[in-house]
Formats: structure tokens, C-alpha cells, sequence
């Protein structure tokens, strides 16, 4: 799937985009799919263990910014943790073994899509090593006014991030603290169809969905299957093994000399991402406008 020109550049800053992975008709039935999840918020008034709500959701007009596990509510999600040129991409990077780990759906709506502040994925699941990336499949053209994934070029080769405010995980880094310049970061763009792939490691964030087009982002984990979770696997090693969607498991994991700092103390606001983030006490991105 990849040229060596791509594997270089994945290497080199942590990202890469991948055009035309899935068909017109594969992402027309994700967005018809995903039509109907919004729908199904109308009427909610609290996050569920489906949904994650915008702060300017209501029962009366439903907002939704993430849909959890995605891959466990509907078909058409389920079948892009095996999709053959998605799986194709992460051989190209880490050879043949390749397991699972969980999905999300990221929505920003047009005109109100709520910011990600910056992080590293690796503060929340740090593993014995890190050959593990976000693969995002992009449902909508991405373009730099509706919030694309922004990406610190080489973040991924340099440290790792505290992720706490008040010495309680907060999922997001100080933006005061100048550790990085974020100022360098790169957007990652492209057409429907798409995929991105990014770095556990690589330092990433994106601003609010200031534009008039939809922008709805389906994230999947993947570790190499020798990437082992420091803080375990509920259900034990069979379940673990049936994640595997390449390859072979094994009993071996590969400890590699990559710094970790667990998140715990655990968020004060749990839930997703958005709610974690609400403990940090200082903000990089503005919020989006509430208009309900």
C-alpha cells in the first residue's frame, strides 16, 4: 500500500495521509450510518455510553461529537477493523502482526465542532513499546477551516508530555509551559476516502469547525501485537488475542526504552477525551460559539 517515499516520511514526522482507501459507495453508507446515530441523540439530555454530547446539545436539537465504539454499534464500522487496505497500510510499517484496540468517532459539526486540545495519544495508553498509531478515516473532505488533525512535525521522536494539571490527568498539555511550538504544526488534509495515520507519540490537536462544512473523523487504535498495555487488558488474554487482526499474538512483548508517565491520578471528568480535557487550566484553542 505504501511507497517507501511515504514509510520515510511516516518516520520522519509522525503523520502521513493516505488518499483513496475507501470507495465513494463505503464512505456513502458511513455517513448514511452515522445520520442515523445523530438522529438518535434527539431527546437525550446527558452523555450516554453511546454518545458524547456538544455543551450546546439539546433534546429538542442534537449535537453529538463523538460516537464510543463505534465498532460495536454497527456493521459498517465494525468492518474497517479488517479492512484489507487499511491493515495493508500498518504491515508497511510494522510488519505483519497487528492487533486491535478500540474506536471512536470524532464529529465537528459545521460551525460548532468542538477543539481537541494538544496531547500525545501515548499519555493515555503508554505500552511496552510504541509502534502503535491512530488510523482516521476521513468521512468529509478535510480542509483547514473546518478542523482538520494538526500535527507537530517530529513530536513523535522527542519527549514525552506531562499530561496533568494539579497532579491529576487532565488528557491535555499546558500550552504555557512552551515545550513545544505549536505554531509548526502541520494540517492533515485530504478528500473523503481517505485515511490518516498518526504517531501514538506524535504531539497533535485540532481547532473548533469554524466553517459551514461538516467534519467527521472515524478513529482506530492499532498497536503491533507485541505492543503490550501497561495498564492491562480487562477480560484477560483471550480476549486480548481476538483483537489481533493480522498475523499471530504473542506472548512475548517487546520492551522498548520509550519514557512513560501513567494517567492517573484518573481525570476528574471522565467520559471521552472532550471531558478530560475540562480539568486543564489553561487552553491553547478558542472555544467554538455556542449557537443553539
Amino acid at each position: 500500500m505504501l511507497t517507501q517515499a511515504e514509510i520515510e516520511t511516516y518516520r520522519e514526522i509522525g503523520a502521513i495521509v493516505v488518499p483513496n482507501v475507501l470507495s465513494a459507495e463505503e464512505v456513502a453508507e458511513l455517513c448514511r450510518v452515522t445520520d442515523g446515530f445523530v438522529a438518535g441523540a434527539r431527546g437525550l439530555t446527558d452523555h450516554t455510553d453511546i454518545y458524547d454530547l456538544e455543551d450546546s446539545h439539546t433534546p429538542k436539537a442534537p449535537r453529538v461529537r463523538r460516537i464510543k465504539a463505534p465498532h460495536l454499534h454497527h456493521p459498517a464500522y465494525a468492518r474497517l477493523v479488517r479492512h484489507p487496505r487499511i491493515i495493508a497500510v500498518l504491515q508497511d510499517l510494522w510488519g505483519p502482526d497487528i492487533r486491535f484496540d478500540t474506536a471512536k468517532l470524532n464529529m465537528k459539526s459545521a460551525g460548532f465542532g468542538a477543539a481537541v486540545e494538544w496531547h500525545q495519544d501515548w499519555a493515555f495508553y503508554p505500552h511496552t513499546n510504541d509502534d502503535l498509531a491512530a488510523v482516521g478515516v476521513m468521512m468529509d473532505n478535510m480542509e483547514l477551516a473546518n478542523g482538520p488533525l494538526l500535527i507537530v512535525p517530529g513530536s513523535h521522536r522527542g519527549s514525552v508530555f506531562d499530561h496533568h494539571a494539579d497532579g491529576v490527568f487532565c488528557g491535555a498539555m499546558d500550552p504555557t509551559r512552551s515545550e513545544v511550538d505549536f505554531s509548526s504544526a502541520i494540517p492533515l488534509t485530504g478528500k473523503a476516502g481517505a485515511i490518516t495515520v498518526h504517531h501514538v507519540r506524535a504531539v497533535h490537536g485540532s481547532a473548533p469547525n469554524s466553517s459551514t462544512r461538516d467534519r467527521r473523523l472515524l478513529l482506530f487504535q492499532f498497536r503491533a501485537a507485541d505492543a503490550w498495555p501497561l495498564l492491562g487488558f480487562p477480560g484477560g488474554i483471550a480476549a486480548f488475542d481476538e483483537l489481533m487482526v493480522a498475523g499471530r499474538p504473542t506472548l512475548e512483548p517487546r520492551l522498548a526504552a520509550v519514557p512513560v508517565r501513567l494517567p492517573l491520578p484518573p481525570a476528574a471528568h471522565q467520559g471521552s477525551i472532550y471531558e478530560n480535557q475540562k480539568g486543564m487550566g489553561r487552553h491553547y484553542f478558542a472555544p467554538a460559539e455556542a449557537k443553539v
